[in-house]
């Protein structure tokens, strides 16, 4: 072994450890942003769907119900033919 191995072995181990450092903080950093947005959007659908229920709810029977569960099926009901 020369003594230029002295050098150079620990000094690529160190560059590779710099390297490695910054790139993976970029990588951390990029996941974390992804995953906040990803969870502002979640939260954005979660109220959009909840405002859409209470709309839905406060307005009366919703236009999927079935006939009996509306306001006004007895007077269809009454009517002949």
């Amino acid at each position: 072994m020369t003594a230029g191995h002295v050098l150079f072995i620990p000094g690529a181990l160190m560059i590779g450890m710099f390297l490695g450092f910054i790139l993976g903080t970029r990588a951390a950093r990029n996941q974390f942003d992804l995953q906040a947005k990803r969870d502002a959007e979640r939260e954005a659908t979660r109220a959009a769907r909840a405002a859409k229920r209470a709309a839905a709810s406060a307005g009366g029977a919703s236009e999927g119900a079935p006939e009996a569960a509306r306001a006004d099926a007895p007077a269809k009901a009454a009517k002949p033919g």
